[in-house]
């Protein structure tokens, strides 16, 4: 590992409610994104242009509380110190910078990663949310749970992920690993919240997304579950189910080699 004596280079833990963002990606147009709020509380503190890196290019009205980003200063900052001066400048933006940690030159936020977490929640129940508002999908009827896992099973394990894949992504290839897909079921007032927990090196453009409207259709009978593994054999965007939609979707986690944050 190779440390800079001259431009130390600093890893953030993110946190932030994606509703009033154009996902984490500066946009050329201006619009509002994570990034583009980070990146001015940072020039607040030293002169710019900066650029950030981030594991996770999240989506409009997508959530972070667990992303990580890796910035290059011109000072040798206390990572303490760093992450309070950026939290003040930061508000009152929904964003905030949960750790920091000076880190080697050879981090990289994106290229680093060994595993993206992402956390998907539904709540099922006639009222509408309230305190959870703009943090999970509202549907009304609850859904077969062991319906819905039988058919998370198919998309477990290396595939050609075409089918729950935008046709906006950049990526080279749509073939990828899928680690983990667990659902589980938590009673609340009145109803009931379901989770989608996945993991993965790395995930499509909308993949987790279309992956979890899929699996709604299972769950509430519209689909059996095998035609979820016929879907992914398709290679075939059509055949995807639906993509739900971005307020229930949360990114929770980053895993590296050596945890910059420990």
């Amino acid at each position: 590992m190779a440390w800079s004596r001259t431009m130390p280079r600093f890893a953030l833990k993110i946190e932030y409610d994606g509703a009033p963002f154009n996902g984490w990606q500066r946009q050329a147009q201006g619009q509002p994104s994570v990034q583009a709020a980070v990146e001015a509380a940072l020039a607040k503190l030293e002169p710019g242009p900066h650029t950030i890196a981030a594991a996770g290019r999240t989506d409009t009205g997508v959530h972070g509380r667990g992303q990580v980003a890796h910035i290059d200063l011109t000072k040798p900052w206390d990572p303490f110190r760093l992450s309070q001066a950026l939290n003040q400048h930061l508000r009152p933006l929904p964003v905030a910078v949960l750790a920091c940690a000076q880190v080697p030159d050879d981090f990289h936020a994106r290229f680093s990663a060994l595993e993206r977490r992402y956390l998907y929640r539904i709540l099922t129940r006639r009222a509408p949310p309230v305190l959870d508002a703009g943090q999970v999908w509202h549907l009304l009827t609850p859904f077969n749970l062991e319906a819905m896992q039988m058919g998370a099973a198919h998309l477990v394990g290396h595939h050609d992920f075409t089918t729950f894949r935008s046709a906006l992504c950049q990526a080279n290839s749509p073939m990828k690993t899928l680690d983990e897909v667990t659902i589980t079921a938590h009673p609340v007032p009145h109803g009931t919240e379901y989770h989608f927990a996945l993991r993965a090196r790395s995930f499509l453009h909308n993949q987790v997304r279309s992956m979890v409207g899929t699996l709604v259709r299972v769950g509430n009978g519209a689909w059996a579950p095998e035609r979820v593994g016929q879907a992914l054999a398709a290679r075939d965007r059509a055949a995807c189910g639906s993509v739900a939609p971005p307020q229930g979707l949360c990114l929770t986690g980053v895993r590296y080699l050596d945890d910059p944050f420990a």
